[in-house]
């Protein structure tokens, strides 16, 4: 199982960034999301999508961010809005299915991409 981020970067205060993440070898997938952990920090949760199409957001990010889904293409971005230099941490894209051939639920996670917000 891979899952491949990629769209971070650095951006001003009030900026966009749209982050995107690809899933491969997973399958029957339930849920995708982003965490996200900043520099001495545990890893938080920012946001998620479920195969039943809710959504779950942190406080910090609700109005700001949203996670569309991709199912057909195991796709899942992150448009972020407005950011802050709060958002700034490393982001890691999630998927929660199985392998192939197999009926074991397994949370994965990709290797993470930068984003950093200037003040």
């Amino acid at each position: 199982v891979q899952l491949q981020a990629c769209g971070g970067g650095l951006v001003q205060a009030g900026g966009s960034l749209r982050l995107s993440c690809v899933a491969s070898g997973i399958f029957s997938i339930q849920t995708m999301g982003w965490y996200r952990q900043a520099p001495g920090k545990q890893r938080e949760l920012v946001a998620t999508s479920s195969s039943d199409g809710s959504t779950n957001y942190a406080d910090s990010v609700k109005g700001r961010f949203t996670i569309p889904r991709d199912n057909a293409q195991k796709m899942v971005f992150l448009q972020m809005n407005s950011l802050k230099p709060d958002d700034t941490a490393v982001y890691y894209c999630t998927a929660r299915g199985t392998k192939q051939y197999t009926l074991y639920y397994a949370d994965y996670w990709g290797q993470g991409t930068q984003v950093t917000v200037s003040s």
